[in-house]
């Protein structure tokens, strides 16, 4: 895969609606995925006939065949739905780009559109992700042995991952706080930020209500309204493109043996792990580079504690010295050795599933993030920690 798609696929244009808080949307979901990407064609200099491709999540509402009909596309050569949710953030993109450099399409769409207002996730539904069902519903599979003792909500799921990274390593809960108050220092310079105006303060972070122990408020994720969306071509044909390309090095995506979307099925060892590991070492070897020649970080974060597993996966610091390692500042902008979620991420500019998180790594490759790194070159992009199977990209600047 390395020889077929290092940086042979770029992302050309990226397009966003309104960022606001769950329920505010004055439009339909369907309406924000149309708009956006819309603006992301835009913003590559391309009409919507150059459009021969489409990726989204697997749980996406505005599907391809409705969207596509929709804007108006000619025939569709390729199309794509990544499973589960927010890791599919990084894969969407790095399956667009394969189809490019395989020359399966020539210029594909990725898209994620999201009203939380339509479907609160953890209050009047069981389960996760597209296959969530209605209180009171009956429930197969595993949840079927999880659900009679109330673990319904994705907090509640990865807060065990969270208290078993404490136990085992000593990691404390302001050490969690430290990820939350850098995403909302970065949010401050983002006007798109929901939470622009919001500061937080770790004494802040330790004062709110705790929502799954050891998760406190603003360890979670935001339940946002929007839709953004990322254009993938050839990276020859980007040169004559109007924005400067972004070239996506590598891709990579899967899961570790055993691993599961029910945390309660994960093996012993990967109960303090983003399950990330084996894609983190494909990722820098197929993107010929290692943890040392990353700039800047856009991971995801459904909770804090996910981003301190996620940063010991791909090799920022040692098993159990993600703790220590964001407590020190190593990732707070602009004086960190790797800044993270520049943009404020899921936790404090908008919660749409991750693929915000791509295009704010892509913004700073153009050199017009809110929270520019000076001269960064390397952006590492991580989809959803512990929710296999999970993805990451490696972007570069030309």
């Amino acid at each position: 895969m390395s020889s077929i798609l290092r940086n042979a696929a770029s992302i050309v244009g990226v397009g966003e609606t309104e960022y606001c808080k769950v329920g505010r949307a004055t439009r339909s979901e369907f309406e924000l995925a149309c708009i956006a990407v819309l603006r992301a064609i835009e913003d590559a200099g391309l009409e919507v006939s150059d459009v021969d491709g489409l990726c989204a999540y697997a749980s996406e509402r505005s599907a391809p065949v409705a969207l596509a009909p929709a804007l108006g596309m000619s025939e569709l050569q390729f199309v794509n739905l990544y499973p589960g949710g927010g890791n599919s953030a990084a894969g969407i993109v790095h399956n667009a780009a394969l189809a490019v450099s395989a020359g399966v399409a020539n210029t594909v769409v990725c898209y994620r559109s999201l009203c939380q207002g339509a479907l609160r996730f953890g209050r009047a539904r069981a389960g996760h992700g597209s296959s969530a069902q209605p209180m009171g519903a009956s429930i197969g599979g595993p949840q079927a042995f999880t659900a009679p003792f109330g673990l319904f909500s994705p907090a509640q799921m990865y807060a065990l991952d969270a208290r078993r990274h404490m136990h085992e390593f000593g990691t404390t809960s302001a050490q969690f706080g430290a990820v939350a108050v850098a995403s909302y220092a970065n949010a401050q310079r983002n006007p798109r930020a929901v939470m622009h105006g919001h500061p937080l303060t770790l004494e802040q972070h330790q004062a709110s209500r705790m929502i799954a122990d050891p998760y406190r408020l603003y360890d979670c994720c935001q339940e946002s309204d929007g839709a953004c969306a990322v254009v993938v071509t050839s990276s020859e044909r980007a040169r004559d493109l109007r924005q400067p390309r972004v070239l996506i090095t590598a891709g990579a995506q899967g899961m570790e043996r055993g691993d599961g979307n029910e945390r309660q099925s994960r093996p012993a060892p990967l109960w303090t792990t983003a399950g990330q590991a084996s894609v983190a070492r494909r990722l820098y070897r197929d993107a010929g580079i290692g943890p040392e020649d990353i700039d800047v970080i856009q991971v995801y974060e459904n909770f804090t504690g996910q981003v301190v597993m996620a940063l010991e996966d791909f090799g920022f610091c040692e098993r159990g010295e993600g703790g220590p390692f964001v407590e020190s500042g190593a990732i707070d902008w602009p004086n960190g050795r790797f800044p993270i979620n520049t943009s404020g991420g899921n936790l404090a500019e908008a919660y749409v599933h991750g693929l915000s998180l791509v295009i704010e790594g892509a913004r700073q490759l153009r050199g017009t993030s809110t929270s520019q790194v000076e001269g960064a070159a390397h952006c590492l992009v991580v989809g959803g920690p512990s929710a296999p199977p999970s993805s990451a990209l490696v972007l570069s600047r030309d």
